[in-house]
């Protein structure tokens, strides 16, 4: 069984995907900037904030035919991207909130 640390940094992985594959689609790209009020040129710094790739997996996440998409474009279970995001800070409740 993979530890902790292996587990969430497949969940980081599978959110960075998922952030270019996003990056990559000319329709979801502004979406995902318009839902996140992040403009096209603050991602990478927006990137680094705790919760961001968590964020970008509840994109997918939010909209059945996308993630079905992801899914099968990068072959991984689309259960595995809610486990995925469960496992990111701010995936759930279980991860400390900054006040």
């Amino acid at each position: 069984m993979a530890n902790a640390a292996s587990m969430r940094e497949e969940a980081e992985t599978l959110a960075v995907r998922a952030l270019g594959f996003v990056a990559g689609d000319p329709e979801l790209l502004p979406r995902f900037l318009a839902i996140t009020g992040i403009d096209a040129q603050s991602i990478r710094k927006a990137a680094a904030e705790p919760g961001f790739l968590a964020g970008v997996l509840q994109f997918i996440l939010a909209h059945e035919p996308t993630l079905l998409r992801f899914a099968e474009e990068t072959g991984t279970p689309p259960a595995a991207i809610g486990k995925a995001l469960r496992l990111l800070p701010l995936g759930n409740d279980d991860h400390e909130r900054s006040a």
